[in-house]
């Protein structure tokens, strides 16, 4: 008889848990990001008081995904959207979309405030191709760019839930300190080096390198592979500038960087734009950089 009640007992108590487990969860704020990154900016301003869901998961490219079923299920739950708000494919080509599951969800620009770097893009039509100049989008991998986008998302935060304004601005102040923190660690890191060129596929990194002096040279412009002359003058750059390491991304064909890596004897490194940690990612890739220059 004593089993049978601590049994009913125990099953009350699990029971109990799990709707107040669920009624936290309900009170949380459903925000929808659609790259890691933002996703840890997200959860470093509302912290308890959000639940964030990424549309591009780890692994995926930005310029290729397509949303699932279940994301957009998620979404039309939604009560905050933060997008990036640079041209990067998956925003230009589904945004409005999926924004559509959920009229009512309030969106904040990520981007807002920051000043646009120029990048060379292809664009196809019909039979023929041509290039034009637009907006880089990897604003996020600048230390100084990314205060400015927590400061938007903050805003965001305070916009749909004004009565923890308080709380929001706590823990934005907590997170831009140690933002400032990592630039200062990273200025420091390179400041003594003499060879200032890297070598990457994907054009990803000119914020980083406008931040800290540095020049990347990329394989691949415009979503373009590279031609074989291309590739033989990439060759002969990374000889004449004493380069050892080739840079390359997860989410991109390595291809290219590892012909170019076997020519001058050296090796290719992966770094990952989209990390969701991102102070821990970018000290490694600044250690990294570091590591391989004069």
């Amino acid at each position: 008889m004593q089993r049978y009640i601590f049994f009913i007992l125990f099953i009350i108590l699990i029971f109990t848990i799990d709707c107040v487990q669920q009624e936290k969860e309900s009170d949380k704020i459903n925000v929808v990001v659609s790259i890691m990154p933002l996703a840890e900016f997200a959860e470093k301003v509302g912290r308890d008081k959000a639940s964030v869901s990424v549309m591009v998961p780890p692994g995926a490219s930005p310029h290729t995904y397509e949303p699932t079923p279940g994301q957009l299920v998620k979404l039309s739950k939604a009560k905050l959207y933060i997008k990036v708000g640079s041209p990067i494919e998956f925003e230009l080509v589904w945004l409005d979309r999926i924004l559509s599951a959920n009229k009512d969800i309030f969106i904040i620009d990520a981007s807002y405030g920051i000043e646009f770097m120029n990048v060379v893009y292809k664009h196809h039509h019909e039979q023929n191709e041509h290039y034009y100049i637009g907006d880089d989008p990897h604003i996020w991998l600048s230390p100084k760019n990314a205060k400015i986008m927590v400061e938007n998302i903050y805003n965001g935060f305070v916009s749909i839930d004004p009565d923890n304004k308080e709380y929001y601005s706590e823990n934005k102040r907590s997170y831009l300190r140690e933002l400032d923190e990592l630039d200062l660690e990273i200025e420091i890191l390179l400041a003594d080096k003499i060879n200032r060129r890297f070598m990457v596929y994907h054009p990803s990194w000119a914020y980083f390198a406008r931040d800290y002096n540095l020049e990347q040279i990329p394989i691949e412009k415009g979503g373009k592979e590279p031609t074989a002359r291309s590739i033989q003058f990439l060759i002969e750059q990374a000889r004449i500038q004493n380069i050892r390491v080739i840079f390359a991304s997860p989410q991109f064909n390595t291809e290219s960087a590892e012909v170019i890596a076997r020519e001058i004897k050296g090796q290719v490194v992966l770094i990952d734009p989209l990390q969701k940690d991102y102070i821990t990612n970018m000290k490694k890739i600044a250690r990294v950089l570091s590591e391989v220059m004069e």
